[in-house]
């Protein structure tokens, strides 16, 4: 009888704690998702004034690659907003296409990074033996990256052309 009670205590302690524990994820996930919104927000409005600069100082060939970039951190903070719906959605973190996207938005930015680099390198019209150094090792990034990129493209093809099935999904849980 003894023994019954304390099970039961235990139980309800368990259950307690498992829901204390469940409301404080889902206020640190919102408490994230207010956060990536806000950084989101910000972004934009400095991609629009930096933007809006180019245009009025007629210095849009300079300020296209940064415009360009500081987008595609906007666009990497959205894919992880999503990841952080979904999971405040379902309560289960299964979702690894976003984080695959954000990945190759990572790369791409770091491409064009690495050229926006590369082309102030060559504009100079003089090689030293730095700027040599430091072309071959660009290359060598571009080309890793390029490889990523592949990886991450097929990746992301095939989980979407073999999406687990909601009761797969359940199963393996289990």
């Amino acid at each position: 009888m003894a023994e019954e009670r304390s099970s039961g205590k235990e139980e309800r302690l368990g259950r307690r704690a498992g829901d204390f524990l469940r409301e404080a994820e889902v206020v640190i996930y919102y408490t994230v998702a207010v956060l990536l919104a806000v950084t989101a927000v910000v972004s934009i409005a400095s991609a629009g004034r930096m933007l809006w600069s180019g245009i009025v100082h007629w210095t849009m060939a300079t300020e296209t690659l940064r415009v360009l970039d500081q987008l595609l951190v906007v666009l990497m903070v959205v894919e992880v907003l999503h990841t952080v719906r979904i999971s405040l959605r379902s309560h289960i973190l299964l979702a690894t296409e976003p984080f695959l996207v954000v990945g190759l938005i990572a790369s791409i930015r770091r491409v064009l990074v690495i050229s926006m680099q590369m082309s102030t390198l060559t504009k100079e019209g003089k090689w030293s033996a730095d700027g040599a150094s430091i072309f071959r090792s660009s290359m060598v990034e571009l080309a890793l990256l390029v490889v990523f990129v592949l990886v991450l493209v097929f990746s992301i093809t095939l989980l979407r052309r073999y999406v687990p099935t909601p009761k797969d999904v359940t199963e393996n849980l289990d």
